[in-house]
């Protein structure tokens, strides 16, 4: 009998990769979550084993709850907004009527993208200024001035401004992915409908919509993921304030990390984070069936 031979040039292609993700995703993890059983200092050289105290405190934590609450709030509008939205734009953009104008309009929609979170947060601080910012000044200049108000130090409305200025900045990505789905679905399916007296909304509730599945998955994928780990934006504009109407957990874990040098604390948030993002990608790829034949 003989011994296959084992080629070594795949093994060589794979193991930068492997290694890279070992390095940078796998050991980290391990040790963020083997450091979510100690209490110690961000400068300590000594680690105090407290067991279960940490996910004990996790759920005894009240900033915990509203943060949690507030990452649930970012996904559903970054759903609501990047997805259906982001589907339905990428549709008409795609439609014959708006082909000379699609790609000028593409660029527009994109420019938000390519621009820093950061310089973004601090457009959008100015924008939100319960002074001299646009969007009070618009208001009062359509005769809606009692609705102008501080909106990034008001309890109520900090969290909904951070996440509308998200949205705006994340959109245009979402609309070119499904641009490129949709572009890649024949165009005799539109033709076919067409002749059988199909119109734009049959055409894209039966053809569009089944045939950027794989396209809607990936991009609910980022999108919730996403909104779990979200971080910059709540950061640079209200630091999870007032008080902690704005909170996410990814903020929540920043503080107690480096703030209030509770490294194991900060710890076992970041692993409940971890634990979400997956529970939520294995619940979306096991009701989405993304990959597998009908």
């Amino acid at each position: 009998m003989k011994l296959r031979k084992i080629s070594l040039t795949p093994i060589l292609f794979l193991l930068p990769t492997v290694l890279f993700l070992g390095i940078f995703i796998y050991i980290p993890l391990i040790q963020n979550f083997y450091n979510s059983f100690f209490d110690f200092s961000v400068f300590s050289d000594s680690k105090s084993f407290v067991g279960m105290s940490n996910i004990k405190k996790l759920f005894e934590d009240e900033v915990i709850g509203i943060a949690l609450w507030n990452n649930v709030k970012y996904g559903v509008i970054s759903v609501v907004f990047q997805i259906f939205f982001a589907l339905i734009l990428a549709s008409i953009l795609e439609d014959k009527l708006f082909r000379r104008v699609a790609p000028a309009l593409r660029i527009i929609y994109f420019i938000p993208v390519m621009i820093s979170i950061s310089v973004i947060a601090l457009l959008f601080g100015f924008v939100y200024n319960p002074q001299i910012g646009l969007l009070n000044s618009f208001l009062e200049l359509i005769g809606l001035g009692d609705l102008a108000k501080p909106w990034l130090g008001n309890s109520t409305t900090a969290i909904y401004s951070v996440i509308a200025m998200s949205q705006w900045q994340s959109i245009g990505l979402i609309t070119m992915l499904f641009i490129v789905a949709i572009q890649k679905i024949p165009n005799e399916l539109y033709e076919a409908s067409h002749i059988d007296g199909a119109g734009k909304i049959r055409q894209f509730f039966h053809i569009t919509l089944p045939q950027v599945k794989e396209t809607m998955f990936v991009n609910l994928l980022i999108t919730v993921t996403g909104s779990i780990l979200v971080f910059n934006e709540p950061y640079i504009l209200t630091n999870g304030g007032p008080g902690n109407s704005s909170m996410t957990l990814a903020v929540h874990m920043y503080q107690n990390g480096f703030f209030k040098d509770n490294m194991g604390y900060a710890s076992s948030i970041a692993t409940t984070m971890f634990l979400l993002s997956a529970i939520f990608a294995l619940v979306q790829i096991k009701v989405s069936k993304t990959g597998k034949e009908d």
